[in-house]
């Protein structure tokens, strides 16, 4: 008996045995389906268990009424690492067992911070993704626990494709994941210090420009060409800021012409009609109110005034023997000294003569004492 009891006993443990081995095998190749376990009681279990939980979750909502304050979705930070596995699944019976190791347990805070210092080291995000050979840019990017980086796309379909949870690098298996940015990091770097390049660029070319416009250079040619240059854009200048309308032109030219025959009609009309004696017994009283005893243009004396009087220069009578001349406007000068003042100036005929002292037209008379 006690044979065929130790007999019964290493079948069973065999049974169990081969039982946890094929168990385990199907949950690590992850045919849950194909579990040992009835299929319709399974399925009935997760039905009483949502059921329950249902029925825990469930709480009374009392309304009082009160307008409620609507929360808008949190924000969560975009730099923000987290674990990206779930909560390990339950252990087997095969490693309840100790026929097979236990997965291990989830790495910490602490852990994960050494397991990305080593990454830094190995500068895994600075190189490009080891899957598809691309820069990591802002696409999500991921750690495993065996510090290899890879995008987490590109993770996801070696997954699928090998149907295995081992790291395209070392081989490693049961992994676990953390997602990061030190990729996204780098690439925001990268792209400042490219635009912050093209915009010193920009400002020293633009500097440089200002400064070859402003400075001339010493080679002899260049030098030449540059003041051709600043000339040309003078003159483009001062021919852009005047008026080319011709319109506006002509009508300026005929106002100009309009003024001009007015002034000399206005001469002709003073100067061209001739004196009556009337009027120049007038123009000598006017000139004997003046009271001048000398001539304006040489300052001798003049002859003795038409009343009768004799100036104070009496004595130099040899010296003032020329005749007296009396213009239209009154004044009275020595008839050579006004004739050669009419030589000298630039009037071709005589009504173009101005008096010497108020310039005016005037037309003149001989004076007999």
């Amino acid at each position: 008996m006690s044979k065929h009891e130790g007999h019964s006993s290493k079948q069973d443990n065999l049974a169990v045995t081969a039982v946890a081995l094929q168990d385990h095998i199907l949950h690590d190749l992850q045919l849950r389906n194909l579990s040992i376990a009835d299929h319709s009681k399974t399925k009935v279990q997760k039905t009483e268990n949502k059921s329950k939980s249902l029925k825990r979750n469930t709480k009374a909502i009392i309304d009082t009424g009160l307008k409620k304050t609507i929360q808008g979705p949190k924000v969560e930070d975009p730099e923000k690492e987290y674990v990206l596995d779930p909560k390990p699944p339950p252990l087997t019976l095969a490693q309840k067992l100790g026929l097979f190791e236990p997965p291990p347990p989830p790495l910490s805070s602490d852990e994960w911070e050494k397991v990305k210092q080593r990454s830094i080291l190995q500068g895994d995000s600075v190189q490009p993704c080891p899957i598809c050979k691309e820069e990591f840019e802002l696409r999500p990017q991921v750690l495993l626990s065996c510090s290899h980086v890879f995008h987490r796309a590109c993770l996801q379909a070696f997954e699928k494709f090998t149907n295995k949870k081992t790291c395209p690098l070392c081989r490693k298996n049961q992994y676990q994941t953390r997602v990061i940015h030190d990729g996204a990091r780098l690439f925001k770097i990268k792209c400042a210090t490219r635009i912050q390049a093209c915009w010193r660029g920009h400002v020293v070319r633009k500097w440089y420009q200002d400064l070859k416009r402003k400075v001339p250079p010493t080679d002899a040619k260049l030098r030449r060409k540059f003041f051709e240059e600043k000339f040309t854009e003078i003159s483009h200048r001062l021919l852009c800021s005047y008026s080319t309308d011709i319109e506006d032109l002509f009508w300026e030219i005929d106002h100009c012409l309009a003024i001009n025959r007015s002034v000399l009609q206005q001469l002709e009309d003073r100067c061209g009609h001739e004196l009556t004696d009337e009027d120049w017994e007038k123009i000598q009283i006017q000139a004997l109110h003046r009271e001048s005893y000398e001539c304006p243009i040489c300052l001798t004396p003049l002859p003795a005034s038409a009343d009768g009087h004799q100036d104070p220069g009496e004595t130099r009578r040899s010296q003032s023997s020329r005749e007296t001349v009396l213009l239209s406007c009154s004044h009275v000068f020595h008839h050579t000294c006004l004739l050669a003042l009419e030589e000298f100036s630039l009037g071709d005929s005589s009504p173009f003569h101005v008096c010497p002292l108020c310039r005016s037209g005037y037309q003149k008379k001989i004076l007999e004492y």
